[in-house]
């Protein structure tokens, strides 16, 4: 059960206590923990994960292959052990499958199954239920799966697979690396030729391990720029042995912490920088912070250093819209980042935040708001006036509602850290999702200082 589906909350108030000092290590990559699961346990022979990130999105996806016929467990030296069944090979699950708070787990589960002759029902939790999920369902049901879900589109929802599934050419309406890996793990057991078309580039965590499990997959630019994926079907994955870097989405909160504290000096260790994740970092070194890459190194593929960050005074700038999709999760502690920096924080096409765990925009911009910061919502984003360094001065002392996303929730403990009065998230409770050792790592920081 999700720790979401507790009945109480769990509220906590997060002060200025101290500078982060010392070195800390954050979870594995939520992103390629997900894919791991799935691509080892639909390739043949034993593929082995260390590092693997054990939040809930991601022992959600764990239970689901399991369900589904893949044998999967955790040693107890921290080694996942996956026996995969081949591609072609799952089997019906006896029962719904529960996704929890994960759109990750259940949209790539939708593709993986839609070319599968099997039915399958996905629930989740009260978040998840209330989201979108015509954007993954509208491309799959071209291959020849078929959705029956609850208004919307939204969970409850019922997929039955085709299987042969029908090969297609996608070219994707939003940059969305959610819908573009459904579509290419559709196209894994889909004879034929699968082809997706991404004319704004995307996290390509799916593209590199498809690879290494050894799937036939090219990418290429067309005439416009636009990057042209093909993954020939009916694929043979090979098992691997995995190293999961630590996940910079989690990096992202404690960078932050760092650069507004006074005082930080903190080392965040084995932090994976592939580009198509990290310009969060590009954005607060040109916003003037001292963020300083140390034994940069290539970990199963993936480009990975640890993180020297010292506190900074922050500049306002306008963040071009281009790096969204190279950052979409980090805006909610960037726009912590530009309340406290020096003159005006600018962002724009920020759309996809409103269908996130919650609506991104709407709901930071209200928590800052609590928190004593200066902020303006635009459609499609928010306009922040930073304190010039000066803590936040908030001028209540309600609880920060986080509408059980956990980024809204570790976005404002940040905002706590660098306040005058601290901050109080009404629910930690959404943070395990994720990020299971947030707050035990926010006291290590502050503690060994």
């Amino acid at each position: 059960m999700s720790t979401t589906d507790s009945p109480q909350p769990r509220p906590r108030r997060f002060a200025a206590s101290g500078p982060l000092t010392g070195r800390i290590r954050v979870p594995g990559d939520k992103s390629i923990s997900h894919r791991s699961l799935m691509l080892g346990a639909l390739a043949v022979g034993e593929t082995r994960v260390a590092g693997l990130l054990e939040g809930e999105d991601v022992l959600a996806t764990a239970a689901a292959m399991r369900a589904m016929g893949a044998q999967i467990e955790r040693r107890g030296d921290g080694e996942w052990r996956i026996h995969g069944v081949g591609v072609g090979g799952l089997m019906q699950p006896a029962g719904a499958l529960d996704m929890g708070n994960s759109g990750t787990s259940t949209r790539l589960l939708m593709g993986l199954l839609a070319s599968h002759p099997l039915t399958a029902t996905f629930i989740g939790d009260a978040s998840l239920s209330k989201r979108p999920m015509g954007r993954v369902t509208e491309p799959l049901s071209r291959m020849g799966a078929d959705f029956t879900g609850a208004p919307g589109g939204r969970l409850p929802l019922t997929l039955r697979g085709l299987s042969p599934a029908v090969p297609i050419e996608y070219r994707l309406p939003v940059a969305s690396a959610q819908v573009k890996s459904a579509v290419l793990l559709a196209g894994l057991n889909t004879p034929g030729i699968t082809t997706v078309i991404e004319p704004v580039p995307t996290r390509d965590h799916s593209e590199r391990m498809l690879r290494g499990f050894g799937a036939h997959l090219e990418v290429e630019r067309d005439a416009d720029g636009a990057r042209v994926i093909r993954l020939t079907g009916e694929a043979e994955l090979r098992a691997q042995d995995i190293v999961v870097p630590g996940d910079p989405s989690s990096a992202a909160f404690f960078a932050v912490a760092a650069l507004l504290v006074p005082g930080s000096d903190l080392t965040i260790e084995n932090v994976g920088l592939n580009p198509t994740r990290a310009a969060l970092f590009d954005v607060l070194r040109a916003m003037g912070g001292n963020i300083e890459e140390i034994d940069r190194r290539d970990v199963g593929g993936e480009p990975v250093a640890d993180l020297h960050v010292r506190h900074s005074v922050l500049t306002g700038i306008e963040v071009d819209p281009a790096v969204v999709p190279s950052m979409v999760d980090e805006f909610p502690v960037l726009f912590v980042a530009a309340s406290l920096a020096q003159g005006r924080t600018v962002t724009r096409g920020l759309e996809e935040l409103r269908v996130k765990e919650s609506d991104r925009i709407a709901v930071m911009r209200a928590a800052l708001d609590l928190a004593g910061a200066r902020v303006t919502e635009t459609e499609d984003g928010l306009i922040i006036d930073g304190t010039g360094g000066d803590p936040l001065h908030g001028g209540s002392n309600r609880p920060v509602p986080t509408h059980l996303d956990h980024r809204i929730a570790m976005s404002m403990a940040v905002a706590g850290l660098a306040s005058a009065n601290g901050v109080e998230v009404d629910d930690t409770r959404p943070i395990a999702t994720s990020f299971p050792t947030f707050e035990s790592l926010i006291d290590q920081a502050v503690t060994a200082s």
